[in-house]
């Protein structure tokens, strides 16, 4: 069959599209909320396309399909089949930088922040990430130290200054009466911004960028704004690596059509356990009874575990299930099940969080 025609016959509905080459092999995974209209764009408009995907269309031959119920089950099964089959243009397109740390240097008389590939929790230095996207957190860091001063190259504290020195970037940090006061001052503040504790620093830079605007230095101010984007992106990530390690435990609740909804158990970046369900006036107590089994079964035996660590296989998920739960566009809603509750048979407070749940999604419904 000719593939414009495929497409014709393809559902206007959520799920995952696997591009084949002449051999039958997966060359490309994509995902969308409309599968006929995505895969569609491929073959129309092709003059807007980047060459990577001009480049990958010319290769098509064939393409597969799997449907999901909804747009989050797309994302999620798109990044599974992405790290288990590996196509070939799904590397291309993606950015060939490695995940990346961010890793402070705190056990020394001047600290110090730095990129790195590896997390050893074990050398006494904080880290943070992982991040996918290297050279964003490189131009972040190097915002940072602009615009706090601290971009220095010479860190043997010899009577010669660096050359950001006579540029006022750097406060004499390579000098050997470095102002250490005012140095780690600087410091608490970047700790503080990536604990998100404070947005100082953001606001710092958001000024620098008003202000070159205002003084018509574009340049600066286009400068400032990369910067400003590169930070928020660091940031970010950081609340998604936060949030996914302390909610260890979530319900979600999503409405499907017809008063079906679907609901799934998430244990930090994991999909568990997900099922249809017919929502109505008169089953709000047998859906919450179904839920605080599944909710025992799939959570209880592992609520001993003390900890959760996001590792670079787990980022991607992480970002997915964040997004998920915080869009404003999501009709989702959701629980987080606290540790504490699974120990206690019946507990109360478990047993508010489901009804509100449910009551949500019956006012979604409805």
């Amino acid at each position: 069959m000719d593939l414009k025609e495929k497409i014709k016959t393809l559902p206007s509905s959520p799920g995952v599209y696997l591009m084949k080459d002449s051999l039958d092999n997966i060359i490309y995974v994509g995902k969308s909320k409309n599968l006929k209209s995505r895969v569609a764009s491929y073959f129309y408009n092709s003059k807007s396309h980047s060459p990577k995907v001009q480049k990958l269309v010319k290769n098509l031959k064939d393409f597969d399909y799997i449907l999901t119920d909804t747009e989050f089950e797309a994302f999620i099964l798109e990044c599974r089949l992405i790290k288990e089959i590996k196509p070939r243009y799904n590397r291309l397109m993606k950015s060939t930088n490695c995940y990346v740390f961010i890793r402070l240097k705190v056990n020394v008389e001047y600290p110090d922040i730095e990129i790195t590939s590896e997390c050893n929790k074990e050398d006494g230095c904080l880290y943070y990430g992982p991040y996918t996207n290297r050279s964003t957190v490189e131009r972040g860091i190097n915002g940072i130290k602009e615009c706090l001063k601290i971009l220095c190259n010479n860190s043997t504290r010899k009577a010669s200054s660096c050359l950001y020195y006579s540029l006022e970037q750097c406060i004499g940090m390579c000098l050997k009466d470095t102002p250490s006061d005012e140095y780690l001052a600087i410091f608490d503040n970047i700790l503080m911004l990536l604990n998100g504790r404070d947005n100082k620093i953001i606001d710092l830079i958001q000024d620098k960028m008003n202000s070159a605007s205002e003084k018509f230095d574009f340049e600066a101010a286009a400068k400032y704004r990369d910067y400003l984007t590169a930070v928020d992106y660091i940031v970010n990530k950081a609340k998604v690596i936060e949030y996914t390690e302390k909610n260890k435990n979530i319900v979600i609740l999503e409405p499907l059509e017809n008063q079906i909804i679907k609901y799934y158990l998430i244990k930090g970046n994991k999909v568990l356990f997900s099922e249809k369900y017919t929502l109505t006036a008169s089953n709000h107590n047998e859906l919450k009874a179904m839920l605080l089994k599944n909710i025992m079964l799939y959570f209880k035996d592992k609520a001993l575990e003390t900890s959760l660590k996001i590792s670079k296989e787990d980022v991607d998920e992480a970002q997915i299930i964040y997004s998920y739960l915080k869009s404003q566009f999501a009709n989702c809603s959701h629980a987080i099940i606290k540790k504490s509750w699974l120990s206690t048979p019946n507990n109360i407070n478990m047993d508010k969080a489901l009804d509100k749940l449910i009551k949500t999604q019956e006012d979604i419904i409805n």
